[in-house]
């Protein structure tokens, strides 16, 4: 047990009711769990700080945000602004200079929630997808020439690394491990179509996949790969993906477990030398934002893995538990999953079951 300095990016929009609301079970998980404490800052960074600066965060901000241990981020970005200013403002700037080269993403249909394909089961779909997160498509490098004239050109240039390729692969390996399921992992490629890039990530998921023989291992195209996460998704356990499939991929597999609002996710620096980062997957929902109806249970997931990623398993067990319970009572949930409760309430539910939970 211990005590933690948390920086909070509530960001924009639901990202600003969701992080209250983990906030609220983190604190619950704490009394519960005992000698433990949370110290939170609150920065304003986002779209708003956008409108009257002309960027994301401030110059020093990943100074600021260096001297903490972990970030919990709700979501950044607006209609009125461009979403690759979002981007490439706030969320690669953090990835890329504490080097969270692990995007985890998981996907469980939990008992008490309907997936919309038909016959699936509660925990039939249990997967991760491993997203490599600093580098690849998103690596923004390339260039535009002679705009506005009918010769411009655009070139967007992946960039794949050996040491980046390898350490996403090997943390996939490693998780499939520590997994008490299929032991299996998938890689996700297009090398059929892209001979340098992919080939190569293809070459270096079977040198790392020596070190593991104990592992199932499987190749797909994106393509097949988006077929099979709706056609057979529980074959999946482990899933490895660039920057770009790897997101693609994931917001699939919120769907196919019920819910955007159930989607957690956590950037991740394993070296542990600078903070990683916890964020729900869903983004700022300007359609539903300032509604309070808004699913809080992904902000609140990403807060449990965050407890688990700083070794606090027990308090990271009351949160899993007591999402668990109130999908199975199905009374108080908000609209997306069926229900008629407000984002508070789903937080102050949680909070009720956290106190409940049987810890014999």
């Amino acid at each position: 047990m211990g005590s933690y300095h948390i920086a909070l990016l509530p960001g924009d929009g639901a990202g600003v009711e969701v992080v209250d609301e983990g906030i609220k079970a983190l604190n619950a998980a704490a009394r519960r769990a005992g000698n433990l404490k949370f110290h939170y800052v609150r920065f304003g960074w986002g779209s708003e700080h956008y409108r009257k600066h002309g960027r994301m965060m401030p110059e020093d901000a990943i100074e600021q945000l260096s001297k903490f241990d972990v970030i919990y981020l709700g979501a950044v970005g607006w209609p009125d602004i461009q979403d690759h200013v979002t981007l490439n403002g706030l969320l690669l700037p953090i990835r890329r200079a504490f080097d969270q080269y692990v995007n985890e993403r998981p996907a469980v249909l939990f008992e008490g929630v309907a997936s919309p394909l038909a016959g699936k089961k509660a925990g039939e779909i249990d997967l991760v997808v491993m997203r490599e997160n600093t580098e690849g498509e998103y690596s923004n490098v390339g260039g535009r020439v002679y705009q506005g004239s009918d010769h411009e050109v655009a070139i967007q240039t992946s960039v794949f690394t050996r040491r980046g390729t390898e350490r996403i692969i090997r943390y996939a390996f490693e998780a499939a491990r520590q997994r008490n399921k299929k032991k299996k992992v998938t890689s996700i490629t297009k090398s059929n179509a892209q001979g340098y890039g992919m080939v190569f990530w293809d070459e270096v998921f079977r040198d790392v996949a020596e070190a593991y023989p104990d592992i199932e291992t499987e190749s797909k195209l994106i393509d097949a790969a988006c077929m099979d996460f709706i056609r057979k998704p529980e074959s999946f356990d482990v899933v490895v993906a660039s920057n770009l499939f790897g997101d693609i991929l994931t917001d699939i597999s919120a769907i196919l477990i019920g819910s955007m609002g159930l989607a957690a996710s956590a950037n991740i620096d394993p070296s542990r030398r600078h903070p990683s980062m916890f964020e729900p997957v869903h983004g700022s929902a300007p359609d539903i934002a300032g509604k309070g109806i808004v699913n809080p249970l992904a902000a609140i997931l990403s807060a449990g893995m965050m407890l688990d990623f700083m070794g606090e398993k027990r308090a990271a067990g009351l949160i899993d538990r007591a999402i668990r319970q109130n999908l199975r009572e199905e009374k108080v949930r908000t609209p997306d999953i069926g229900g008629r409760s407000k984002t508070a309430e789903v937080g102050d539910d949680i909070c009720r079951l956290i106190e409940e939970v049987d810890l014999s």
